[in-house]
């Protein structure tokens, strides 16, 4: 029976979901099994996403340490009063002033990121959970169709090996008769692919009636 993807979604609402790209049981599982265009797209747009993240918060750092080398040369430059020095000071202020403009617009771009990746995180998730239930589904129907055939094969096993433990006693019997009516140099002219070997159960009378001639 199908599941909606409405009933996947609302099971997964208030649930904690890590990274499903950065989780190596989860992509062992889909080696194995094999996905799907839509989460081959999904996975994609969320590496892409974490890329984008860590190169942000790269990128803050490096400006970080731009800024501090800026103000050191700040400072350095108070003590000088020549024109070379003050425009050092104006060209650092002012690229100083570009970093936190473009520190600040990272961080606002990265302020968004992690809605974005739990986002796509949870459709993959989902595509994940669908992908998963119809492997299932199709398995547990393999299962149980092969379940069957071996059923059905040992039912025919167990009346093959009684219809041939049969036949072999009705050899057995027949040369048995035949042995002792045309003898073994008669019997050697039979094109016998094997020599019966095997007797058949006796019956009670059968088994009464030894009995009695070893007592007698």
């Amino acid at each position: 029976m199908a599941i909606s993807e409405e009933k996947f979604r609302n099971a997964l609402q208030d649930k904690r979901i890590p990274v499903l790209i950065l989780d190596n049981k989860w992509h062992k599982l889909f080696k194995r099994s094999g996905t799907t265009p839509e989460i081959e797209i999904l996975e994609k747009e969320l590496t892409a996403l974490l890329k984008r993240q860590g190169k942000l918060n790269s990128q803050i750092k490096d400006l970080k340490k731009i800024k501090g080398d800026l103000m050191n040369n700040i400072v350095s430059s108070m003590d000088e009063n020549d024109e070379m020095s003050e425009k050092k000071v104006t060209d650092s202020k002012r690229l100083i002033n570009e970093s936190n403009d473009q520190i600040d617009k990272y961080e606002d771009e990265l302020l968004e990121l992690p809605k974005q990746i739990d986002t796509v995180n949870k459709e993959l998730m989902l595509k994940s959970m669908e992908l998963c239930y119809e492997t299932l589904a199709e398995n547990t129907d393999e299962i149980e169709s092969i379940a069957d055939w071996i059923r059905d094969i040992r039912i025919q096993l167990k009346k093959n090996i009684i219809k041939k433990q049969e036949k072999e006693f009705q050899n057995a019997d027949l040369y048995s008769y035949m042995h002792d009516i045309f003898g073994h140099e008669v019997m050697e002219l039979f094109d016998m692919r094997y020599e019966p070997t095997l007797k058949k159960p006796e019956t009670k009378e059968e088994n009464s009636e030894n009995s009695e001639k070893k007592e007698g």
